[in-house]
Formats: structure tokens, sequence, C-alpha cells
């Protein structure tokens, strides 16, 4: 194989670049995209993140809300801008979830393992169902034999068409032999209020939405889709307890970057968001909102978002989870 003087510098200054980019980054202010409307959990918990890592990194970090698509939208902002470390993408169990409903529909979005760059956990949030106190029920079991005892169809929302609620709904109406109507809507903050109102009997979403709801009686907690029950919430038990294992989703909020960032840029990025995790003030903000930092590692991060992506394609094929 020969090489012409031209690729020959192509080559070695890119073999170069790498290096000098790592050792100026950060020159200009980090862009952290979050899919979703601004007041969710997954926009709190990036904006605690960009507060430490802009004290920690001298340039200033950024959260920009890019909601629509059930998170499709702003992920695609990601995936086309530069790999540069530059701009991020803070997301939760909506990423495979939604990416899995448009992929069988025909409309793939993007494809997370070749367009993203897994960066690290940011933190568990537990994933927790939820009902109407009217409903007479304690749990999901319960809320399973009440609703195949009504003339009509109960109504359960979710954050939109393809999101974890969605997909549980749809998982419960054929395992469970239930009917229920879906009532998809914009974001949590709408679900949790008309759930409060009483226009739908079930939904779901993290924990962090609704704990304190759930505490003061406005809403009742029938199970937490977590394999372990949650700090905030000990007396909602699991969807393994309740007899429902196909349910089981750890729910989390991660960090990713372009695909072909360089390494020594993830590496970087990746020790401030460790350091931003393991801060005493950080972790105390967290936890008032039922959350749990972690800061992980890019590898163990990008070894559990495979293993769910692929667990979430099969549920979602096995449903027939349409986006509209």
């Amino acid at each position: 194989m020969t090489f012409d003087r031209r690729s020959l510098l192509i080559a070695t200054g890119g073999l170069l670049a790498a290096p000098a980019l790592a050792q100026d980054f950060p020159n200009r202010p980090i862009r952290i995209v979050v899919p979703f409307p601004a007041g969710g959990t997954t926009d709190l918990l990036a904006r605690l993140f960009a507060q430490r890592m802009t004290e920690t990194m001298g340039q200033s970090v950024v959260v920009e809300n890019r909601g629509g698509g059930g998170g499709s939208i702003g992920a695609d902002v990601v995936a086309k801008a530069a790999p540069d470390g530059y701009t991020l993408l803070f997301h939760n169990i909506t990423f495979p979830t939604t990416t899995a409903t448009l992929t069988l529909a025909g409309r793939p979005p993007h494809d997370i393992e070749r367009d993203f760059a897994p960066l690290s956990l940011g933190a568990n949030v537990p994933l927790i169902v939820l009902a109407n106190p009217s409903v007479p029920v304690a749990d999901l079991k319960g809320f399973v034999d009440w609703a195949k005892a009504q003339p009509r169809p109960p109504f359960y929302g979710s954050t939109g068409p393809g999101s974890f609620m969605n997909m549980v709904g749809e998982v419960l109406i054929r395992d469970a032999g239930i009917r229920m109507e879906h009532v998809p809507f914009r974001g949590a903050a709408p679900l949790v209020q008309e759930l409060i109102a009483g226009r739908v009997q079930l939904g779901g979403d993290q924990i962090s939405t609704c704990f304190t709801h759930v505490r003061s009686g406005a809403l009742k907690g029938l199970a937490n889709v977590a394999s372990r029950r949650a700090g905030v919430l000990p007396d909602v038990p699991t969807v393994r307890e309740l007899g429902f294992p196909s349910l089981e989703l750890e729910g989390w909020n991660g960090f990713f970057a372009p695909a072909r960032t360089p390494a020594p840029v993830m590496a970087r990025l990746q020790r401030e968001i460790a350091a931003a995790a393991r801060n005493p003030d950080f972790v105390r903000r967290c936890e008032e909102v039922g959350a749990e930092p972690v800061g992980s590692d890019s590898d163990s991060f990008g070894a559990m978002v495979r293993a769910q992506s692929a667990k979430i394609r099969d549920l979602v094929a096995s449903v027939q989870l349409r986006p509209e």
C-alpha cells in the first residue's frame, strides 16, 4: 500500500489532532442537550451537573432543552453535532424505548450504538406506576383485578407514544388480559396533573416527579419498576414482587457524546461527571428528588445501555408498539 503526500499529511494530522484537542479542551462553552421540556427530572439533573461542571472545568456548561418526538428530536441534534465534546446529550430510559418504537415503524431517527458514544451514567432514577386515589386498589396486581371487572376500559396515561409507560401499559394489556385505552401527554407534568384530577386512572414516570404526591396521598404508588424498592418510597413493591418480572426496567439518566468523539476528550468529560456525582452537595440535592448519583465509567454505562436496549426492542416488537 502506498500513500501520496496529501494522504500522509491527513493521516498524521489526524493523529496529532486528538491530543492537541484534548490538551486545549474545553476552550469554549459546552452544551448539554436535554430532549425534553424544562421542569422534568432529566432537566433538573442536567442543570445540577451543568452547574457543578461549570465550577470545575473553567468554562460555562449550559443546558439546552430540545423537546419533541419522545426525545428523538433533541437526540438527533446531538447525533449530527461535531464530535468534539462541546455538544452532549443527557437522556433517560425513553432513549431506547422511543428509538425502538420508531425503528419498528420504519422511521428510525438514529442508531444508539452507531451514532452515539455512551459517556457516563449520571444517576439512577427509579420508574414508578401510579394510580388515582379513587381507584380502590393497593398495588398493580390489585389494579389488574379491578380493571378486569370494569364495564368500560380504564384510561392509562403516558408521556407520549413510545414512552416507557406506553410500553408498560401495552405489556399489561397483553400479559394480564385487561382492556385499557392509552392517553398520551406531552410530558410528565400534564400526565401527573391528569392523574391527580382523576381523568386517567393509571400512569407512570420517574419517581422524582411524583414521590411527593404519593407521600401526600394525592396519588397511589402501585409498583416500582426497578429491581429493588426505592428509599424515598420504601412501601411501594417492585413489579417482580407483584408477579410482573417482564416489566422490570432500571430507570436512569445518562450522558452521551456524538460517535467518534476523541477518547481523551471523552475521558476528561467522564472524570468531570464522576467528580460532580461525588460532590456532597450534589449528592444531597439528587437524593432530595429520589435520584441516586453515579458518574460511572463509559464502558459499564455502554454495556448497560446495550443490554437494556436489546430487552426493550424485544418488548416493543412483542406488543407492536407504534409511535402514533
